[in-house]
């Protein structure tokens, strides 16, 4: 079943677009299998060598392993809908954003940007070793900024729900539909702008 899921959900490119990006895909539907610490390391190290404004790569990550109290904390957290299968991910994962340069304390304006890389080549990093991502949203950022403390240099950014894929059969619909309906995207015309001086 795995393999129709992949196969399924696998990008019907117009172009020729690399294999780890066609197969990226947010999955939802997770084997009971760890995370270990090391891939972890592994996925982190990844992120760090995405593209940063002045080098000062303002990504930050806190890693709720499933089974801990962390984990509980970040799924209570999240918006009703994501919380039926966030709670078989492998780990949630918080990515968060350093608001400011830390050489002269000035508003990072390209904080947010930075970090969306970072959690891309988290994502890919994670493909690559099997590892199915879904960057998320739906959270309460606002009490999660409160329950940590995080001050007002760092702000929450989005959570990570990642694991090893499993099979689709296990979720409760609309989550079971969702995980075998293929994907689509906007045509490159629609995102495509002629600028006119």
């Amino acid at each position: 079943m795995t393999l129709f899921m992949n196969k399924t959900k696998k990008a019907q490119t117009q172009n020729p677009v690399l294999e780890i990006i066609r197969d990226r895909w947010s999955a939802r539907s997770f084997s009971e299998k760890p995370i270990s610490e090391e891939t972890m390391h592994t996925l982190i190290e990844a992120a760090s060598w995405a593209f940063s404004a002045n080098n000062e790569q303002p990504w930050r990550y806190a890693v709720a392993y499933r089974g801990t109290p962390l984990f509980d904390t970040f799924l209570n957290l999240l918006s009703g809908g994501n919380r039926p299968w966030c709670k078989n991910a492998g780990a949630l994962v918080l990515s968060l954003g350093k608001k400011t340069y830390t050489a002269n304390g000035n508003t990072n304006t390209a904080m947010l940007h930075d970090v969306g890389a970072a959690n891309m080549l988290f994502t890919l990093q994670a493909n690559a070793l099997g590892i199915y991502t879904h960057v998320l949203g739906g959270y309460d950022a606002v009490k999660m900024a409160e329950l940590f403390n995080l001050g007002g240099d760092l702000v929450p950014v989005y959570l990570i729900a990642l694991g090893y894929l499993d099979d689709h059969e296990k979720l409760e619909e609309p989550y079971r539909t969702r995980e075998i309906t293929p994907r689509s995207r906007k045509e490159i015309s629609d995102l495509l702008l002629e600028l006119n001086q």
